[in-house]
């Protein structure tokens, strides 16, 4: 006789202590619109028996009402929850479902491919470890296809499921799943991914999702969630230096004074020296104060309050980090940016740049290059437009604490916010540390170009046609005045012509003489003194 079992026996306890043993993987699902997202996710779920009775329910319901799939159930319509998203069968704002298998618990982001929503997809790429690169087997790698890949690099990610969707419409052939494949990894040469896996599926009908498909004996690699369950990922700020953005400094009474703040990377213990950036004061940690009680040491991801045994100034904005590896500090910001606004990022621009818990006004001094999709070379430009991404030079109003976002993405990362409406328009990235405009002031007298308060933005033969023809207009308005005193014509006419070109001898000269004269220019990038 087998014993099973008592459903009272069942322990609340064990059962969370098995989930937190669970290592937690978060993930997206990008590319191309309509390449499949969203019907892969729902799949996904469905597949591996995630689903309870009444979603299944809805979603029978949802889909005779909002469905794509002709009386079948439209999976997609598990995530795309929106009515603007059912109504146009895309989808626009990034949906989170989490899930959980015996071996791993899940973080799924399903982003939009639409160009327009490019910024959304951003948004959940930030936090990923791993990226499904979706790509419709008919059409093969298109332009937001390239746009994602390169924005998932940007964004440290470094493990990539390339998921080629819709083999039963090119049916399950080798030929065209391997052309995409060896189209990709030419493309994704030099984008850093550690891995890229390719995975033949079929989302629409749960083909390679969980089982492996019967019509592609030639594929022996991993069915998706195989994959997902299996993927070797480093976790984050294990590995980096110490750091502490202040967000708060806690002062409940005069006889305490901590720092409060989330740990990004690292660890920190009672009696260690940090390094308070950007002032670069330096003290030991006496207590590590939590709501819980105090501890000998802390790690990322916990909340905590820094007791320090000496009085240092230390305001938010500020990073309490480890002495051996302290932020960079300076003025000037070399940073990638993924543009977001309609209208067009050039020199002279001003926003509110935000890092970490640090608000700071911030100058565009230079835009260097965009990235082209196609070959990802970058491009001389002036400006950017929407959806582009681009190296810039960013001047701060006074010096910021920072880290390159390949050293962390916590303090390498930032956005800007435009200071009028104060919405979001770019994503940047530190991607190098720019000189001090202090330390490089010499360098900037000697390349400088002397411009005008206002510098003049038209050619120079419109600015000398321009001249000339004021002084035409302003010569025969004298024609006519000395005819009304002379009633005399070629004497009106000689007195008009001796004034245009008196005039402009006169009026050239006297530019080249103040060309000369250093007093009212500014350098190329600077503000009015």
């Amino acid at each position: 006789m087998t014993v099973h079992r008592a459903p009272e026996s069942f322990e609340l306890e064990d059962y969370l202590a098995a989930q937190e043993r669970k290592s937690l993987l978060r993930f997206i699902t990008c590319g191309s619109v309509d390449d499949g997202k969203s019907t892969l996710i729902g799949r996904l779920l469905y597949e591996s028996k995630r689903l309870f009775d009444d979603q299944l329910a809805t979603l029978e319901r949802d889909s005779r009402k909002h469905g794509t799939q002709g009386g079948e159930i439209d999976f997609s319509l598990l995530v795309d929850g929106l009515a603007s998203e059912r109504e146009q069968g895309i989808t626009i704002d990034v949906a989170y479902r989490f899930f959980s298998t015996d071996r791993r618990t899940f973080i799924v982001a399903d982003t939009p491919g639409h160009e327009q929503y490019t910024r959304n997809m951003a948004t959940g790429a930030s936090t990923a470890d791993v990226a499904i690169l979706l790509i419709d087997a008919r059409k093969g790698i298109t332009r937001q296809t390239r746009r994602h890949a390169l924005l998932v690099s940007m964004l440290g990610t470094r493990h990539i499921a390339l998921a080629i969707n819709k083999m039963d419409l090119v049916n399950w052939s080798e030929a065209k799943f391997n052309e995409i494949v060896a189209a990709f990894h030419i493309f994704s040469g030099n984008l850093g991914f550690e891995r890229v896996t390719a995975v033949p599926l079929s989302a629409l009908h749960g083909d390679n999702i969980v089982r492996p498909p019967p019509q592609a004996a030639w594929y022996q690699g991993p069915t998706l969630l195989s994959y997902l369950e299996t993927v070797e990922v480093v976790p984050r700020g294990g590995a980096e230096p110490f750091r502490l953005p202040v967000q708060w400094v806690n002062r409940p009474n005069p006889d305490f004074r901590g720092f409060a703040g989330l740990i990004t990377s690292s660890v920190i213990r009672v009696g260690e020296r940090v390094r308070v950036v950007p002032s670069g004061l330096e003290s030991t940690v006496a207590g590590i104060v939590t709501f819980d009680g105090n501890l000998d040491e802390a790690v990322a991801g916990q909340s905590v309050t820094l007791i320090l045994s000496d009085e240092v100034d230390v305001s938010r904005g500020d990073i309490i980090a480890s002495v051996e590896q302290a932020p960079h500090v300076s003025d000037r910001i070399d940073a990638r940016l993924f543009w977001m606004a309609r209208e067009h990022l050039k020199e002279g621009d001003q926003f509110l740049l935000k890092l970490g818990t640090q608000t700071v006004p911030v100058t565009v001094i230079a835009v260097r290059q965009k990235i082209d999709l196609a070959t990802l070379t970058p491009v001389n430009v002036s400006s950017l437009g929407a959806n582009d991404i681009g190296d810039v030079i960013l001047t701060a109003d006074y010096p910021v604490a920072f880290d390159t976002y390949a050293e962390s993405r916590c303090t390498g990362g930032f956005i800007l916010i435009n200071r009028e409406s104060f919405d979001t328009v770019a994503i940047g990235l530190v991607s190098g540390l720019g000189h001090s405009s202090q330390d490089q002031t010499e360098v900037d007298q000697s390349r400088a170009q002397k411009t005008w308060l206002k510098p003049p933005s038209e050619k120079p033969w419109r600015s000398v046609l321009k001249a000339i023809s004021w002084r035409i207009t302003g010569s025969l308005d004298t024609m006519v005045v000395a005819f009304f005193f002379t009633q005399n014509v070629r004497l009106s006419a000689a007195i008009g012509a001796t004034e245009v070109l008196t005039k402009l001898v006169l009026y050239y000269g006297h530019e080249r003489l103040w060309d000369r004269i250093m007093f009212g220019l500014i350098r190329s990038g600077d503000g009015p003194r």
